[in-house]
């Protein structure tokens, strides 16, 4: 039988593949284990059952393959949150917890505020408001069957009561409901872009990355309807494109939002942006 520390020397077989090759085979080999990273360090020299080299072996050259690691053991750390993850989803990425930051951060001062996440996938940003914010109410929905199912498990899994996940189409089935803030990590990928055939995004569904109008459409389109759906001094806060924030924040403007604004992620790179709505005297 090959020991700990033997197999987690054929990292050497993803650096063709993989950005993080030693971290990629820890966790296949923790999650084949059913154990913690701190279990590889200490011991080295265990041996490990044929059985579970098996599945370990399977996994890597799937790896080799391209299939990302969160798809192959099933879950990805985000927030606070392990969530699950499948391929009928994108996978949770650390940039987009500063969609989750700044909408804290929004709210703040809102008691008991009603929560919109347009788009929500695993669930990854309306699950990890609604634990930090017990006292809110928060929608979630998507148009993928597939992704409400899996959001649904999630909440499920942290007993969330205050998250309510549903299928639409954006806002087809919101039903006239009034939000101080709704968020969206929508499809904003140029259907032309070359990233689409390379890394991870291979694996992810293609409906979930792409946008058409060079990767606006969906962003114009929930713009233009949020006023409809929004409170007085309420935002709206998307996660966008590396060079989108301009042409986000011209739609937002056109649009009758204000306050308008653009974040940069950990990377330095424009990663959020938002802006107030107010309500017109004399109407919405």
């Amino acid at each position: 039988m090959a020991t700990v520390a033997e197999l987690l020397s054929q990292r050497q077989q993803l650096l063709a593949t993989s950005d993080s090759p030693a971290l990629d085979i820890e966790i296949l080999l923790c999650h084949c284990l059913q154990k913690q990273s701190s279990y590889l360090r200490a011991w080295p020299e265990a041996e490990v059952p044929e059985q579970t080299e098996q599945q370990f072996q399977a996994l890597v050259q799937r790896r080799i393959a391209g299939e990302p690691v969160a798809y192959l053991i099933g879950e990805r750390g985000f927030w606070s949150l392990d969530l699950q993850v499948n391929p009928s989803t994108l996978i949770p990425r650390p940039e987009t917890e500063l969609l989750v930051e700044l909408a804290l951060a929004k709210i703040s001062d809102k008691p008991s505020a009603k929560i919109l996440d347009l788009g929500t996938g695993t669930g990854a940003i309306a699950l990890s408001l609604a634990s930090e914010r017990s006292d809110c109410e928060v929608k979630a929905c998507d148009v993928e069957e597939g992704a409400v199912a899996l959001a649904e498990s999630n909440r499920k899994k942290y007993g969330l009561s205050n998250v309510e996940v549903f299928q639409s189409d954006w806002f087809a089935a919101v039903n006239g409901q009034q939000f101080d803030l709704i968020v969206s990590n929508p499809p904003y990928i140029d259907p032309d872009d070359q990233h689409l055939q390379q890394g991870d995004v291979r694996f992810e569904p293609r409906s979930a990355l792409v946008a058409d109008n060079k990767g606006l459409a969906d962003i114009e389109t929930i713009i233009q309807q949020a006023s409809a759906y929004l409170n007085d001094k309420a935002w709206l806060l998307f996660e966008h494109g590396y060079d989108q924030a301009a042409s986000v924040q011209a739609l937002l403007i056109k649009a009758g939002f204000d306050q308008v604004f653009t974040e940069q992620d950990l990377a330095g790179v424009d990663r959020v942006t938002g802006a107030c709505y107010t309500v017109k005297k004399g109407g919405a």
